[in-house]
């Protein structure tokens, strides 16, 4: 059930089949949530931890003038807030943008984890170091890349991550979401989001038809973007 998490982990250091058998135990039910449903609420005390087994999920802030950011887009293998074990009161709410499996693990598992698997509690950590990471490259983007360069990039990090996952196929990769999600998460309109992805698809970079996104040209994409995959830590090694 957890292959989505377990691949990602097994990407940056190796884990033993008793770390595996104390993350599948950990899971006390699996939750089906639809879209456009809250995962977590901001303001929510949660007792416990959401693993996203499929689908997008996306963290998000709303303004006091109602309008929608997008801080960060979870997929399969990601827990969307592994963080409020420790935090407790959550200052964001975490939507599902697709219809998602998620798994629950209880923060009182959580914790035996951490008490008794120190090896498997850094690596859960360093799951939320690469979040961090993750939002860090966001704001550069946001505040420094044009409109196109940002989409371009944002577009080589999914693929990545999906492709980590086991869900990508070849140069594809299924993306579902809408103009009005990669507005809020670009901070773009969606008249503008539809005219970035025009551009990317008459360059020759992407062609992008239903919820199926093929990359064309992978070197170019990232020249575009200036995208380096540094920040997701893909490197194996022992932590």
């Amino acid at each position: 059930m957890l292959t989505p998490l377990i691949l990602r982990l097994e990407q940056r250091d190796r884990l033993s089949d008793e770390e595996k058998r104390v993350l599948e135990n950990a899971v006390s039910r699996v939750r089906v949530v639809a879209a456009d449903e809250d995962v977590v609420r901001e303001g929510d005390r949660p007792a416990e931890s959401c693993l996203l087994l499929e689908g997008f999920a996306a963290r998000y802030k709303i303004l006091s003038n109602g309008r929608r950011q997008i801080t960060a887009i979870h997929v399969s293998g990601d827990f969307v807030d592994l963080h409020s074990f420790l935090l407790k009161t959550m200052d964001h709410g975490v939507v599902a943008l697709t219809p998602c499996r998620i798994a629950v693990v209880s923060h009182a598992a959580l914790e035996k984890i951490t008490d008794e698997h120190p090896h498997l509690t850094r690596l859960l950590w360093l799951m939320t170091l690469i979040d961090g990471a993750i939002h860090r490259e966001w704001l550069t983007a946001m505040g420094r890349l044009s409109a196109t360069a940002h989409m371009a990039h944002l577009i080589c990090e999914l693929f990545l991550r999906l492709s980590v996952v086991g869900r990508s196929e070849e140069d594809t990769i299924r993306l579902p979401l809408t103009q009005a999600e990669l507005g809020d998460t670009l901070g773009l309109s969606t008249v503008h989001v539809n005219r970035v992805l025009q551009e990317l698809r008459k360059d020759g970079l992407i062609r992008w038809q239903g919820d199926a996104l093929t990359i064309l040209d992978w070197e170019r994409l990232k020249q575009v973007g200036n995208f380096t995959s540094t920040y997701l830590n893909f490197q194996y090694e022992q932590r």
